[in-house]
């Protein structure tokens, strides 16, 4: 729990210097543009932030929607990703109690309401008592499809991570097409201030492009490793608890063939008895 905690805590805190370092970056371009005018002399740079903000098109918009996306999925990444969340010490507890009472009935109606992971595994197990085999492959199917549920949930976080290079990318290349078409336009001659200012505000795009996979791609690399461990350990967990169901599936078996053996002996010594009963048949 301390190691998961500190995994977080260093997430936190790398997303929050992101965020201070982009707010420091455009802090400087943040005034009014009068203000900024009257303050600075000619010539000097206007800022990534104005920059960027100035060069508001399709991609712009495309890479501010993906950006609040998955800050909300990095949040609720963190916020399930916990064993609190995925296996609650109360429902584990709650099915040992049921377990050690006996209480089969219960145990069922209550692994099928709760959605822990641990119940969730055990559930499909214990609608085919009393075969374990058949109990264990239950188990196992569900394991894996709840396992393969919760990656689920964090792979758009990897598919944000790969996109956001790519619409930089794209963004660039629009941006040089219009430089490269203005310069055309004017017949060789065009001003270089211009096409710098062009190219400046086309990489802008790739600026935003990074500043979306960074986090993204960081966060799902975490969140896979917690939910890697916690979905093994939840395996564990229901394995044991599965175990503990598999005496009472032995007991009746073993009465079963102990039952079985005394009349297997008797049926064996009453054929002797007739057989020694019965002389042999006398040479004529």
């Amino acid at each position: 729990m301390r190691q998961y905690s500190k995994i977080r805590l260093g997430m936190y805190l790398m997303v929050l210097g992101l965020c201070v370092f982009v707010a420091r970056v455009g802090y400087a371009a943040a005034a009014p543009e009068d203000t900024a005018a009257a303050a600075a002399p000619k010539g000097a740079k206007a800022g990534v932030f104005n920059i960027i903000m100035n060069n508001k098109d399709g991609v712009f918009a495309t890479i501010a929607v993906l950006s609040v996306i998955g800050l909300t999925l990095i949040i609720q990444g963190f916020i399930k990703a916990r064993r609190e969340v995925i296996m609650p010490e109360s429902s584990t507890n709650h099915i040992r109690e049921l377990l050690a009472q006996k209480q089969f009935k219960e145990l069922l109606e209550f692994t099928e309401s709760d959605p822990s992971f641990v119940s969730q595994a055990l559930n499909p197990a214990l609608k085919r008592a009393p075969s374990f085999a058949a109990m264990k492959e239950a188990m196992e199917t569900s394991i894996g499809e709840q396992t393969a549920e919760q990656f689920r949930r964090i792979e758009y976080l990897n598919i944000i991570g790969n996109l956001g290079p790519l619409l930089g990318l794209l963004g660039t290349v629009l941006g040089m097409i219009d430089s490269f078409q203005a310069m055309s336009e004017s017949g060789g001659q065009a001003d270089p201030k211009v096409l710098a200012s062009g190219i400046s505000k086309a990489l802008a795009h790739t600026f935003l492009g990074l500043m979306l996979a960074l986090p993204c791609l960081a966060a799902f690399g975490v969140l896979r490793t917690l939910v890697d461990r916690l979905t093994v350990q939840g395996a564990l967990m229901a394995e044991e608890l599965l175990l503990m169901t598999r005496p009472a599936e032995m007991k009746p078996a073993a009465t079963a063939a102990i039952g079985a053996r005394p009349a297997t002996t008797v049926a064996a010594l009453a054929g002797g008895v007739r057989k020694a009963a019965v002389p042999p048949p006398s040479a004529s």
